[in-house]
């Protein structure tokens, strides 16, 4: 069966080795162009065209999927298959309907439930003690295609954006080259999903980052852990932005965002009171400044009791 593989960030990437290294032939690889990154805004190519390169597979970077010159590459190259993960555009009719076998899509949550942008930071965010992974056939709406596969996993406790995302890239990529398999030998069913049943993942606004004090500490636990590492829940404290990227729900009161307690053996600690509990706060990102732990931070006397974030 020969594949077009679409895809840009490292989830794709991890995919498109699964795939390789499985042996399934490969004619094509879509992805996105070269950036500037870091300091010195060297433009890298993403890490798909890393990959595929380095396995001596065509790389193709289309500024739009709707013109002539990409209708063209499909005649040219006519996959069986499009395989896409992550690749961040919308596929026209004309690109859907063209492989013999369909268009295929992994995607990061058990569908219908968080159809959109950020499945796994909301399922987090939500509170959801499980989340998965879902290939599906593609279609014209935003995640409503027929459903070929799922395969669901817990979120522990301390899961956190980061975990979720290599566990679905783990899962995904495995998933994804067994569902392949089944359609080559005729065994890939189709499920249409219940529309009832969907909820939307909206992508992730800064003002979901910031953290709200008067919630409860169970709360926003899991809103911390849902951006955690990027791109961070934060707060303000004494008028700079202060990240927090590890916290334990605990006990506690005061008035909401009041630090009532701070611990500075070892890696430390300081606790801030929610509207329903307080946050023991270990790891924090000063602005400006790198990682640290926040027995560091009230070690360096940047954080005392009766102190307000907000």
């Amino acid at each position: 069966m020969r594949i077009m593989f679409m895809g840009t960030p490292e989830i794709s990437m991890v995919c498109l080795k699964e795939l390789i290294d499985s042996d399934n032939e490969i004619v094509a690889v879509v992805t996105g162009k070269d950036k500037p990154r870091g300091r010195g805004n060297v433009m890298t190519p993403t890490a798909v065209k890393t990959l595929a390169l380095e396995n001596s597979l065509p790389v193709y970077t289309p500024d739009t999927l709707k013109d002539e010159a990409f209708a063209k590459l499909l005649s040219d190259i006519d996959p069986e298959l499009i395989v896409v993960v992550a690749y961040g555009k919308i596929l026209p009719k004309s690109v859907l309907d063209y492989p013999k076998h369909g268009c295929i899509n992994l995607h990061v949550s058990l569908l219908p439930k968080y159809r959109g942008a950020a499945p796994m930071q909301r399922a987090i965010i939500e509170g959801e003690k499980e989340t998965g992974v879902t290939i599906m056939y593609m279609a014209e709406g935003v995640d409503t295609g027929d459903i070929i596969a799922t395969e669901a996993f817990p979120i522990g406790p301390e899961d956190d954006f980061e975990a979720i995302h290599d566990r679905s890239a783990e899962v995904g990529s495995r998933l994804l080259v067994k569902t392949i398999e089944d359609m080559k030998a005729g065994r890939a069913t189709r499920t249409p999903q219940d529309d009832s049943m969907a909820t939307h993942a909206a992508k992730i606004e800064k003002e979901d980052c910031k953290i709200d004090f008067t919630r409860s500490a169970s709360v926003l636990d899991c809103a911390i852990r849902g951006v955690t590492p990027i791109p961070g829940a934060f707060a303000y404290h004494k008028g700079k932005m202060l990240k927090i990227f590890k916290a334990i729900p605990t006990e506690g009161e005061g008035r909401p965002g009041e630090v009532i307690a701070t611990d500075s053996k070892g890696q430390g600690s300081f606790t801030v009171a929610c509207g329903e509990g307080a946050l023991r706060v270990e790891g924090v990102i000063p602005e400006g400044k790198g990682r640290m732990s926040a027995g560091d931070f009230v070690r360096g006397r940047k954080i005392e009791i009766g102190d307000i974030l907000e």
